[in-house]
Parts: structure tokens; C-alpha cells; sequence
């Protein structure tokens, strides 16, 4: 099976030059959208080169007995056979690579790196001799080698490392763990894949993308010390707060409605679009720095949008601290038709649900002006004013019918629309933020699209596994009938792996990308924010301790000054006891 990465496709067409580049256009002004582009251009001929070196790399590899892909065309650097064999029954990495040390140290080579293809030979080796500790002990002994430069007064060992894994590092160890029925291994080595450079010990990942609950777009970024925010959307140009926490007790309640036929038939009109909540939350979020936070929300199902202990984010409209000046006036930018601080979306960061939240109904739920027992008497009590206003005057009911329906209008109008153009933010605000949001929305549709492949990917390694299983099954029995059936079960299990490589380089060229996006999303606002909180805090501990300094010295001088004053009245006070 060859791969094909279809760069005329709808989803690779946004990462070709063509769409940075029009992003480029919307703020020339900006120096660091300049390197960001010019960084990501290059994005196309990553993919290009990714197929071209997968292409080449399929047509030399084959498989042994054991299904592990192996390289015939590669030539050890450093392996022979005999070292070959001793290192693949080491227990871990760092046996391995102490017997690589002593063996090149009798050849006196002062150190070096064990290159790709020496590692996977290792791994292949591991593998075949079912030694999978091993093998797992080296991916992660490359995954975290970065070249820091090797000490003259380092050990011998200290001196050799080994290379960053490659995609044919992934191809080949995945496929063979699945052939040797390591599951387990196999889905956490494909959930490692997901994430370039990143150590099994992270703990500071680059965090939880929160979208709009408006607009549903990227607008922020919720890392794990973060607790409460306020951002911007640069579409709908409003500003929600963020607040980031686990949650430390959850109260739910179903309730049932019952829907008058008036509202049935409002909603078969189209005319009232409300959702018709299906239970109540009350959960409360504590946020890492201790502050916690009650939301009261409901939602359209029973179903909990997150667990007690599970770490989300709660969109919520802009407080009523947060405003806008105009002229005179301050206007609260917050979504139309949300109070200051109600609950919008929920983001569960273990799963990525996100819950689209509605307004918790209150006790009074059917008083209305649509409801028809407050329209009737309504409308009765202004005919009877009419009629009693045509008595006195006969133009008198048309004038104020027409006063009524005048101050509705006004009044619609400027709830509706002059009021919310009013609290949007100025376009001109937005335009910083915009590459940003623009950005973290391919990143969040890359994360989307890596989760569809890792999915397709784990059940693929399960079948891979079921076919492995049921070939040994065969062997066992060893009966001549399944012959023709074994001659099956291969032409599938190579189809599996075929698709299962395609996959795994697919997830790689995502995941190379998104790191990408990452880097520049934390250059410019991330190191930024360092620089800025680093220069203040080293102006405010010099002016600390120059105040510091002055304080001591006056202590001193005083201290001083009192000892010289008490040496002065002992000695004024010894000189009449010697005359005497």
C-alpha cells in the first residue's frame, strides 16, 4: 500500500503558502507574524519529503518470521553480530548502552551516537528474541536523548547517547509489539507518537484549546497553572471568561418540563428556538491557585458534561468588572442575551467534550408576556383603555396603539442591535489576536484529525494482534487443511500493516506540525510574558535591596552611634572612682 498525502485535499489545503499568506496580509505590521510565516511555508514540502522518505523506506524493508519490519539494505555502523547478540538480552538501555561502550572502548573511539538505523536493529532484535522491555527501554531512551554535549570529564558511558527516533523507529516498533500480542504497549507507544518531543514524564504540556461559546473557534489556550482568564474572540469580538479548575463536588437534579401546547407550537413556527433543559448542575471548579467558583447551569441531556476530580473550563460570559469606554459610557462586552458571568460551554480537558450549557430555569419558569394567561388580561386591559380613551377622544386610541408599537420597535432595535454592536470590541483591537486564534484553530482541527487516526490506528493494531493470535493458532495445530487459510490470514495481516504504517506516518507529519504551531504560539506570547514578568521582577529586587541596604547601613550607624554613647558614659563615669 503506498500513502498518498493528498495535498489538494480540503483539510492539507489549509497548511499549504497560500493561506499564510493571506493571513500575513491582515496584519503586515507585525514582525512576529512575518517569522511565522516564513516558518510554516514550509509545511507543504515537510509532507512532500515525509512521503518521499516513507516511499523509500517501504520499498527495502521486509519482514522476518516474527513480523518485525527489518532494513536488509542497512549496514550497522558500530553492530556486529556478535555484539548484535549481547546487546538484545540486556535488560534495559542503559545496559545496552554500557555494553556498546565497553565494546568500541577496547576499539578505542572515545564516544559517540548510536545512529537511527543501529537503534533499530536493536529494537528489531529485542523484539524478535521477545525481549520487549528492551525494546520499549530504547524508544524512550531516544525519546528523551537531547544532544547537550558531551564533558571531557565524563564517564566512558556518559560519552555515548542514543539518536531522536524517527518515523521508521515508530513503524517498526508498533508493528512489532503488535506481533508479539503487546497491546498495551502498542496503543501508549501510538498515544507517544501523538506528541513530538514530549517525555513520558511531561508535565508541562502545552495545555487545553478552549473555543468560543459563541462562535466555536479557538480563542484560547487553558494551560495546567492557569485558573481564571479573559479573553477575546477576534470574530465575534466579545469577551468571555476562562476559568480553568477541578471540580471538587458536582449536584445534579433531572427535571421534566411540562411544555404547553402554546410553546409546542411557537417552537414548530420557529419562532421561540430555546432549548428545553433536561437536568441541573451546580458544580464547583477550584482553580490551581485555591480560589473555587460555584456555576449553576443546565444542560439539554442527563448526561454529566465532567466527573468530580476531572479538570475543565467553563466559558463563561464577560463579568460585570469588565467593561469598554465609549465617550461617556461603559458598556459590558459580553455575548447579547447572557447575564454578566453566566456559565456558556464547558471544556472537559480529559476527554475534549465540550457542552454547550442553558440557563438554569427558575421557580417562576411560565411567567411570560408570550404565556397566554398574561397576554389575555393584557390585551383586555388595553381595549378597555381604548374604549375609554375613544370616548374622550376619537383619534385618541390610534395615536397611542401607534406610541405603543413605535416604543416596541425602538426598543427591539436597540436590544437587538445598536446595544451589542455598542459592547463589541473595536476591530482594530482584535487584529493582534486574530493570527493567534487563527492558528490555534488549524492546531485544534490537526488535534482533531490526530484523534481520528489514533482511533482508526488502535484498531488496527487490535485486529493486527487478533490476526497474529489466530496464525499462532494455526501453527499450533499444525494441521495441513489450514494451509490455504494461512495464505488468507498473511494477505490480511499485511494489509493491516500496510495500513497501520500509513497511519502511523500520517500521525507523525500532524504531530510534527502541531509542535510547530506550538513553538510559535509560545515564542510570541509565552516568552514574551517571561521577558516582561523577568525585567520587572529583577528592577523590583534591585529596588528591594538597595531599600534593604539602606535600612541595614541606618541600623548600624545607629548601633554605633549607642555603643560610642555608652563607652562614653562608662568611661565618664570610671574616671571619679579612680581619683578617689
Amino acid at each position: 500500500m503506498t500513502l498518498n498525502l493528498n495535498l489538494g485535499s480540503p483539510f492539507l489545503s489549509g497548511f499549504a503558502a497560500p493561506r499564510f499568506s493571506k493571513l500575513h496580509e491582515t496584519n503586515n505590521s507585525s514582525s512576529n507574524s512575518t517569522a511565522l510565516l516564513s516558518l510554516l511555508r514550509p509545511v507543504a514540502t515537510l509532507l512532500f519529503n515525509t512521503r518521499s522518505l516513507a516511499t523509500t523506506t517501504r520499498a527495502s524493508l521486509s519482514e522476518n518470521e516474527n513480523g518485525v519490519v527489518e532494513d536488509p539494505l542497512s549496514v550497522s555502523e558500530i553492530l556486529d553480530e556478535e555484539l548484535m547478540s549481547r546487546v538484545s538480552v540486556a535488560e534495559d538501555a542503559n545496559e545496552a548502552l554500557e555494553i556498546i561502550s565497553d565494546y568500541e572502548k577496547s576499539k578505542r573511539i572515545g564516544g559517540g551516537v548510536v545512529s537511527v538505523s543501529d537503534c533499530r536493529l536493536i529494537i528489531n532484535a529485542a523484539v524478535g528474541r521477545d525481549n520487549t522491555d528492551l525494546a520499549l527501554s530504547v524508544f524512550y531512551a531516544m525519546r528523551s536523548s537531547f544532544d547537550q554535549g558531551v564533558s571531557e570529564n565524563s564517564s566512558f558511558v556518559d560519552r555515548w547517547r542514543w539518536s531522536r527516533p524517527d518515523v521508521s523507529i515508530y513503524k517498526s516498533l508498533v508493528q512489532g509489539l503488535a506481533a508479539s500480542l503487546k497491546v498495551s504497549d502498542a496503543l501508549r507507544l501510538i498515544d507517544d507518537i501523538c506528541r513530538v518531543g514530549v517525555s513520558p514524564g511531561e508535565e508541562v504540556p502545552f495545555g487545553k484549546v478552549v473555543r468560543c461559546p459563541t462562535c466555536l473557534i479557538a480563542v484560547g489556550v487553558a494551560q495546567p497553572q492557569h485558573g481564571i482568564q479573559i479573553v477575546s474572540c477576534s470574530k465575534c469580538r466579545y469577551k468571555y471568561e476562562l476559568v480553568s479548575g477541578g471540580i471538587v463536588s458536582i449536584d445534579s437534579e433531572e427535571i421534566s418540563m411540562d411544555i404547553p401546547a402554546w410553546k409546542r407550537g411557537l417552537r414548530f413556527l420557529q419562532i421561540m428556538k430555546q432549548s428545553i433543559p433536561a437536568a441541573v448542575h451546580s458544580i464547583v471548579v477550584q482553580t490551581p491557585s485555591g480560589m473555587a467558583r460555584t456555576h449553576k447551569f443546565a444542560t439539554e441531556t442527563v448526561d454529566l458534561p465532567a466527573k468530580e476530580g476531572e479538570r475543565v473550563t467553563v466559558a463563561s460570559a464577560a463579568p460585570s468588572n469588565v467593561y469598554r469606554d465609549v465617550g461617556p459610557f461603559k458598556f459590558s462586552p459580553k455575548a447579547p442575551n447572557f447575564y454578566p458571568g453566566e456559565p456558556m460551554c464547558l471544556t472537559n480537558h480529559k476527554d475534549g467534550r465540550e457542552s454547550l450549557l442553558l440557563r438554569a430555569p427558575t421557580k417562576d419558569r411560565n411567567s411570560s408576556l408570550l404565556n397566554p394567561f398574561s397576554l389575555i388580561p393584557l390585551l383586555a386591559v388595553l381595549a378597555t383603555g381604548d374604549a375609554v380613551s375613544g370616548i374622550v377622544d376619537p383619534s385618541l386610541p390610534q395615536f397611542l396603539s401607534v406610541a405603543a408599537v413605535a416604543s416596541l420597535a425602538v426598543g427591539t432595535t436597540l436590544n437587538t442591535v445598536v446595544f451589542p454592536q455598542l459592547s463589541q470590541l473595536p476591530q482594530r483591537s482584535v487584529e493582534v489576536i486574530a493570527i493567534k486564534q487563527q492558528l490555534l484553530s488549524q492546531y485544534d482541527v490537526l488535534q482533531s484529525r490526530i484523534k481520528e487516526l489514533k482511533e482508526v490506528a488502535e484498531k488496527e493494531v487490535w485486529m493486527l494482534a487478533r490476526m497474529c493470535q489466530l496464525e499462532n493458532k494455526i501453527y499450533a495445530v499444525g494441521e495441513p487443511a489450514y494451509r490455504a487459510r494461512r495464505s488468507r490470514l498473511k494477505r490480511v495481516r499485511e494489509g493491516l500493516e500496510n495500513s497501520l504504517r500509513g497511519r502511523i506516518e500520517l500521525i507523525d507529519s500532524y504531530a510534527r506540525i502541531s509542535s510547530m504551531i506550538e513553538i510559535e504560539v509560545e515564542m510570541d506570547y509565552d516568552v514574551l510574558a517571561a521577558e516582561e514578568v523577568s525585567s520587572t521582577e529583577n528592577i523590583t529586587e534591585q529596588i528591594q535591596q538597595i531599600m534593604e541596604l539602606e535600612n541595614l547601613e541606618e541600623k548600624w550607624r545607629l548601633q554605633a552611634e549607642a555603643n560610642d554613647e555608652a563607652e562614653r558614659l562608662i568611661n565618664s563615669q570610671s574616671m571619679p572612682t579612680e581619683q578617689v
